[in-house]
């Protein structure tokens, strides 16, 4: 019903923001996500979804109608609500998200707080061939540089890293550079551990 709000920004939290638009003052639930891409300027336009329950209507705003259509499609899984949904988009940024359905990465998936194995199954089960057709990812180059990411993941396990803070790392340097051989990957990661 209500696609986008834009007006003038009133207040801004790291899990909501309100928005001032002619005089109406809207709350929108918000992720870390679009809370780090939330400019601090008076004029903001958020996407936004809109949840209807019986007891509460509730506004999720979005930096992009990318993250938007990722949390839309992690609502229509059985077991996944609006608030889960955000804590993803929280702990992960969209790409992320995107990828390891993608890729069917059920550790990464699973390294979201509040979301056991089974949940973590169901949504790459009931995701995977829907974000494949929305976003057209080859999963060829997508896993090829998770093979480069396994291998650094493993070089870095052996040199006695902890596995959750190496994991980080080696996908924000993935994220930036997709193509990074194992060794740039690791020489990046060691900088960075």
């Amino acid at each position: 019903m209500i696609t986008h709000i834009q007006g003038k920004l009133v207040e801004k939290n790291p899990t909501d923001v309100v928005i001032d638009c002619n005089g109406v003052g809207y709350i929108l639930n918000i992720s870390l996500h679009t809370f780090s891409q939330i400019p601090d300027q008076e004029n903001l336009k958020l996407f936004t979804h809109l949840q209807v329950k019986e007891d509460s209507h509730t506004l999720f705003g979005f930096s992009s109608l990318a993250e938007r259509e990722i949390f839309r499609l992690l609502i229509s899984v059985s077991g996944v609500g609006a608030s889960t949904a955000r804590t993803m988009l929280s702990s992960l940024t969209p790409k992320q998200v995107r990828e390891g359905i993608a890729v069917g990465d059920v550790a990464l998936i699973q390294s979201i707080k509040g979301i056991g194995a089974k949940t973590a199954q169901r949504v790459i089960l009931d995701l995977k061939d829907k974000i494949l057709k929305v976003y057209d990812i080859d999963e060829l180059s997508t896993q090829k540089s998770n093979t480069n990411k396994d291998e650094a993941l493993s070089a870095l396990d052996v040199l006695g890293f902890n596995k959750k803070q190496s994991e980080r790392v080696v996908d924000k340097i993935i994220t930036i550079q997709p193509d990074a051989s194992v060794e740039v990957i690791i020489k990046q990661a060691l900088k960075n551990l």
